[in-house]
């Protein structure tokens, strides 16, 4: 009994001494939340872009007649009656059309962007996202980090000093 207790215990050890190397090994580096940090203000500045892009499309689309035109046809579409209420126009139909397909097209736009992001090892890599976002879900401060880091880089971008590196 005292063998199969002794035995017992020192599994225990060798299961705790593993758990702790584990931790260890999953510190999670300066380099690597600048990456993340970085990935993730690219994603957020594409997203922008194509945000703005979306706006001047409505506002600079000559069909359509600017965006108080654009929400007339946003209230009314799906239903023929208010559309022919509003008078609208094949050209403002295929317009309007025009700007809904760019705007469905758009998340899965950005979504593909952030992955090959995340797949580039020399960007980021899958590990190491996979690391940052399991460090940020059990230590907050290193969300903090992250976070605070992605502020600079949006800063930085925003004073002008073009696109953020690592």
């Amino acid at each position: 009994m005292k063998k199969v207790f002794v035995l017992a215990f020192f599994l225990l050890g060798m299961l705790s001494v593993n758990t702790m190397a584990q931790e260890a090994s999953e510190e999670v580096t300066e380099e690597e939340i600048q990456k993340f940090a970085v990935m993730e203000e690219a994603v957020a500045n594409y997203l922008q872009e194509k945000q703005d892009q979306l706006v001047e499309m409505i506002k600079n689309d000559e069909a359509l007649g600017g965006a108080a035109r654009y929400n007339e046809i946003k209230g009314a579409w799906g239903n023929e009656e208010k559309l022919s209420e509003i008078k609208i126009t094949d050209e403002e139909k295929e317009a309007f059309q025009k700007v809904q397909d760019f705007m469905d097209s758009l998340s899965e736009d950005v979504k593909q962007f952030k992955v090959d992001m995340i797949m580039d090892a020399e960007t980021l890599g899958a590990a190491t996202y996979n690391k940052i976002m399991k460090a940020m879900s059990a230590d907050p401060s290193v969300k903090e980090k992250v976070d605070s880091r992605i502020t600079e880089l949006k800063e930085k971008r925003a004073a002008g000093d073009g696109e953020v590196t690592m």
